[in-house]
């Protein structure tokens, strides 16, 4: 019979709201403990505030905020992946390089993805 984690045991509506806390630990660790969180959370918050005051399709509203949405989402996952590195050993191993820098490629690449969505939509509206 395989382990069971102690995070897994709760049933029904206790799980659910197990796991809202956790959610809300997770940001309370990364606003704490990550700079580059913080960053893309300002950067959310005033993106958002421009993407709502422009006078474009509410479509196009969602796609710009949601690229920044996910920017924060790739940048906790690729802290979840930092953490777990160092977790296991803070050596410096080829492996935990290779982990961190992938992780590093991928919010690199929403971030691109963000500046291309926002190209486009302000590029079409306002050229």
């Amino acid at each position: 019979m395989q382990p069971t984690s102690e995070f897994k045991s709760k049933p029904g509506l206790k799980r659910l709201f197990a796991a809202l806390r956790y959610s809300r630990d997770g940001f309370r660790s990364a606003w704490r403990h990550e700079a580059a969180f913080r960053q893309e959370v300002a950067l959310l918050v005033v993106g958002s505030a421009i993407a709502l005051a422009l006078r474009i399709s509410a479509f196009e509203k969602l796609l710009l905020i949601g690229v920044l949405v996910l920017i924060l989402i790739v940048e906790l996952i690729n802290s979840s992946i930092e953490a777990v590195v160092d977790r296991v050993s803070l050596e410096r191993h080829p492996l935990s390089k290779n982990a961190k820098d992938f992780g590093s490629a991928a919010v690199l690449l929403a971030c691109l993805l963000a500046a291309a969505a926002w190209g486009v939509v302000l590029t079409d509206r306002f050229l």
